[in-house]
Order: C-alpha cells, then sequence, then structure tokens
C-alpha cells in the first residue's frame, strides 16, 4: 500500500510542476492526408501504438465507424438513435460514469437497438495524470457498473479528451481493453459555437477514407440535424456503416 500511495503522490507532484509527465500527449489527427486520404497523424499513431491494442484506423478499407462521446446529455441523443435506426446504421456510444448514471432509458435504447457502447471513463479523468491503481479504478469501475447495472462488458476504451501516453496505453491493454481513437472529426463540442450544417457536412463527407472512425458528439445540434445526410453521402461514396 504505501508503494502504491508514493507512486501516486509522486505523479501529482510532477503535474504540479510540469502540467503532464513527460511523454503525455493529446491526440489529434492533423489536416495532412496521404494517398488514401487518411490524416497522416492517425497512420503515425497507428504505427506507433497499434502493439498496445490502440487505434485510430481501422483495417477495413471500405467500412466506416460511427462513435459518439457522450459526456452529457442535451436532449439529442434519442434522434440521432432515430436517424441510426432509420438508416439502420450502428455505432459505438462512449459514455462516462455520469451519462450511464443519469441516462438509464437512453442506455437500454442503445444496447436493445444494436449500438456498441465504449467506456469513456467513470469520471472523464486524464489518464496521464493518474497513477496505474488510479487508471484502473477509472476504467474498471465503469466497467463493472455497466455490467451490473446493464449487464453490458465493455471493451473498448476512449481517453478522454484524447490525452494519452504509452504508459496508460499499455496499462488499458493489460486490463483486456482496446484503446479507440478517431481520424475524422470536427469541432462540434461547443454548444453555444455550433458549426454552419453545410459547411460541416462538407467538411466531414470530404474527410472519408477506408477504415475512417469519426468522433462525433451528441450535444451537437449540427450533428443531429446533419447526420442523415452524411450516412447517405458515406453510403453513395461505397463504405459501409
Amino acid at each position: 500500500m504505501m508503494k502504491r500511495i508514493t507512486l501516486c503522490t509522486a505523479l501529482a507532484a510532477a503535474l504540479l510542476l510540469t502540467g503532464f509527465p513527460a511523454g503525455a500527449a493529446g491526440y489529434g489527427q492533423g489536416r495532412e492526408t496521404d494517398a488514401q486520404n487518411r490524416p497522416t497523424g492517425a497512420v503515425s499513431f497507428q504505427d506507433a501504438y497499434g502493439q498496445y491494442d490502440a487505434y485510430a484506423l481501422t483495417p477495413d478499407d471500405s467500412r466506416i465507424i460511427l462513435t459518439f462521446d457522450q459526456g452529457y446529455e442535451n436532449g439529442y441523443t434519442a434522434g440521432i438513435l432515430d436517424t441510426l435506426r432509420e438508416k439502420h446504421v450502428s455505432a459505438i456510444f462512449f459514455l462516462t460514469g455520469d451519462y450511464a448514471k443519469r441516462e438509464p432509458a437512453l442506455v437500454r435504447r442503445m444496447i436493445a437497438e444494436g449500438h456498441m457502447l465504449g467506456n469513456h471513463g467513470m469520471a472523464h479523468a486524464a489518464l496521464p495524470s493518474l497513477c496505474d491503481d488510479e487508471i484502473e479504478t477509472e476504467i474498471m469501475s465503469m466497467h463493472d457498473y455497466m455490467l451490473s447495472e446493464y449487464g453490458y462488458e465493455m471493451q473498448y476504451f476512449r481517453p478522454p479528451c484524447g490525452e494519452y501516453d504509452e504508459r496508460a496505453l499499455k496499462k488499458i491493454q493489460a486490463l483486456g481493453y482496446k484503446t479507440l481513437f478517431w481520424s475524422a472529426a470536427h469541432v462540434d463540442w461547443h454548444t453555444d459555437a455550433q458549426p454552419e450544417p453545410q459547411t460541416a457536412l462538407a467538411r466531414l463527407t470530404e474527410s472519408a477514407h477506408g477504415g475512417a472512425v469519426y468522433l462525433l458528439h451528441s450535444v451537437s445540434a449540427t450533428n443531429a440535424e446533419i447526420l442523415g445526410s452524411l450516412i447517405d453521402n458515406l453510403h453513395a461514396a461505397g463504405y459501409t456503416l
């Protein structure tokens, strides 16, 4: 116990001095793309950290995965689920502990309609700021809660705010999880400064590439408005969602 406390205390002291431990990073796919329209940042991340079951892309060039981060409810998730059901598309919803506790009806609907639920942390904590024991608690307390309350066993983790380091990725893998980042996204989380719908639709459509993982936020009015058209555009381009 003393060793664990010492490690956590040392890490906390390092954070006070530096903000994050050495090697910590905030993930971003970047805007530069390769010949397949894949962001080079996502490709580089995949090459560097795929050994830890950490992914920004998938190997299936015919498929695009839609993912939604669920930090809190802003009234749009039911409509998003309606659109996904209408279009016969399954998505991954990354839940925080607070969301899972506050929104049982929506969570149960996600499960009933065949969507996958991902772990976004019990407290949405930045993993590089935590010691190994705290990372385990952050992830597995959420895992156990979902198993107990919903009978659902999660298998994918998304680090809050995309913050990670190699130590955290190793720990996530050791807990039996795969880490899923993204390769396409837009600034959709500022609820009082939403992107213009047609501009957002064009940007997300133009971002399409084989093996893409789209990051969307369900608090976004723009996302709720354009989702059906985005799905239609991606299907028209030949992708399976």
